[in-house]
C-alpha cells in the first residue's frame, strides 16, 4: 500500500469500489496509478462506481503458487469489464468454477477488504 493507493484501500475497507478519473482528459484509470497512462495528468481523484460488470476473461487456478491460497483450489481469477470503461481484477466467488463464463454478469463483494466478484 502506498500513498497513491491509500484512498482505494480505505474505500475497499468500507465496502465501496472506487476508480480514478483524470481531471485533464476525463478518462478513468484502474488499477490505481500516480499519473494518467493516457495523457500523463497527475490529478486523479477517486470516484465511486456501480460495482457491476461482466467477466471479460478468467482462469481457473488448480495449483496455487501463493502459499495463502494453497488448499483453496480450484478458484477463479477474472478480469471484469466495468460499464465505466475500465477493467477490474479479482476472484469470482459464490460460483463453481465450471459455471463461470465470458460475459457473465457479476457484482463486487468484499472479502477480507479485497474486491471479489459474485454472479448477479
Amino acid at each position: 500500500m502506498t500513498s497513491d493507493t491509500l484512498t482505494y484501500w480505505d474505500a475497499c475497507r468500507r465496502g465501496e469500489l472506487v476508480i480514478q478519473r483524470c481531471t485533464a482528459c476525463a478518462r478513468r484509470v484502474h488499477l490505481p496509478a500516480p499519473e494518467c497512462p493516457h495523457c500523463g495528468g497527475a490529478d486523479l481523484p477517486y470516484e465511486p462506481v456501480s460495482g457491476e460488470g461482466r467477466v471479460h476473461t478468467f482462469t481457473v487456478v488448480h495449483r496455487s503458487p501463493v502459499p495463502e491460497f494453497r488448499g483453496r483450489e480450484p478458484y477463479v481469477l477474472a478480469w471484469i469489464d466495468l460499464p465505466e470503461g475500465v477493467r477490474a481484477f479479482g476472484r469470482v466467488v459464490d460460483c463453481a468454477p465450471e459455471r463461470v463464463w465470458i460475459g457473465m454478469p457479476v457484482c463486487v463483494t468484499f472479502v477480507d477488504d479485497l474486491p471479489h466478484w459474485r454472479p448477479t
